[in-house]
C-alpha cells in the first residue's frame, strides 16, 4: 500500500544550516499495516509524513501509494488517498463551522462538486450514525462550533474526518501528544477502533515507547532519516521499553536522545 524508495531530503542546502532530514529512507507497508514509528529529535519522522502527504517534494527518490507513484502529484490531489490527523488538535478542522459541516467537508474530499443542498438528510444521518461510536454524546451536538470542543474532543471529530472516506493511508502524527493521559488514552482507543473496523493500512509517529509497542502489528525506529529498526509479530509482542532502548544503542551507536520519549 505504501513504498519508500530511496527517498532524501536535505534543507537549507549549502548554507550554514544544512540539515538532512531524510537519507535513504526506504520502507514498505503492505494493505492493513498498522505501523508505530518512534525515533528521536530530528529522527525525520515528521518530514517522513510530510513527504508522503506532499508538503515536501523528495530530493531524490519514489513515493508509491497502491502501486500509484505519487512522488510528482501535489498535495491538494493526494489528499483523496490520505487521511491525515495532527498534533495540534486545532489542525485539520474548521473551528468557526459546525461538527456537521467539518464532517461534509471531509465525506466530499476528492469528489465532484456541484450546486445543490449543504448537506442532505442521508449524509446527517451517516455522520450523526458516526459519531455516536465516539461514545462522546457528539452526535446530539452536530450545530456546534467545533472551536467550542475540548481538544480530546476536536481530536476525536478529526480522527472520524481522517477515516471518513477510508483513505488508501491514515497518518497520525504525535495526534495524543497535546493531550491529557486519560484523554490521550481515549484517543488511542478509538484510533485502534476505527482502523481496525476499516482495516486501514496506518502509520503512527509516538513519542510513547509504550503506545508504540502495545499499538500496531509493526514498530520501527528512525535515527538520522533512515529506519534503522523494524520489529514484528511475536518479536514485538515480546518487546519491552529496555529492550528498545538497548537495540537502539545496539544498532545506532548512541544513546537514545529524546526526554519526552524516556519521561513517558
Amino acid at each position: 500500500m505504501l513504498k519508500l524508495e530511496h527517498v532524501y531530503k536535505t534543507f537549507n542546502t549549502g548554507t550554514v544550516n544544512e540539515k538532512t532530514a531524510l537519507n535513504d529512507l526506504c520502507l514498505t507497508l503492505n494493505d492493513g499495516d498498522f505501523v508505530t514509528v518512534i525515533g528521536g529529535n530530528g529522527a525525520g519522522k515528521s518530514t517522513m509524513l510530510n513527504a508522503i502527504s506532499g508538503v515536501w517534494k523528495p530530493d531524490s527518490g519514489k513515493i508509491i501509494i497502491d502501486d500509484v507513484d505519487v512522488t510528482d502529484i501535489p498535495e491538494h490531489k493526494r489528499a483523496k488517498f490520505l487521511g491525515r490527523v495532527f498534533q495540534d488538535p486545532m489542525m485539520g478542522t474548521a473551528a468557526d463551522m459546525g461538527i456537521e459541516e467539518n464532517l461534509a467537508l471531509a465525506y466530499r474530499r476528492g469528489k465532484v462538486r456541484g450546486l445543490g443542498w449543504g448537506i442532505t438528510k442521508q449524509e446527517r444521518a451517516l455522520f450523526r450514525e458516526k459519531l455516536a461510536t465516539l461514545d462522546l454524546g457528539l452526535e446530539d451536538r452536530m450545530t456546534s462550533k467545533v472551536g467550542l470542543l475540548s481538544g480530546g474532543q476536536r481530536q476525536a471529530v478529526t480522527l472520524l474526518m481522517a477515516s471518513l472516506q477510508e483513505p488508501k493511508l491514515l497518518l497520525l502524527d504525535e495526534h495524543t501528544a497535546a493531550l491529557d493521559p486519560k484523554t490521550a488514552a481515549k484517543v488511542l482507543e478509538l484510533s485502534e477502533e476505527i482502523i481496525s473496523a476499516h482495516k486501514l493500512t496506518t502509520l503512527m509517529v509516538t513519542h510513547n515507547m509504550h503506545d508504540a509497542i502495545v499499538h500496531g502489528n509493526r514498530l520501527i525506529m528512525m535515527h538520522n532519516g533512515r529506519v534503522i529498526l523494524d520489529i514484528a509479530g511475536e518479536e514485538k509482542e515480546r518487546l519491552t521499553v529496555e529492550d528498545l532502548l538497548e537495540k537502539f544503542s545496539a544498532v545506532s551507536g548512541q544513546e537514545f536522545a529524546n526526554d519526552r520519549a524516556l519521561l513517558t
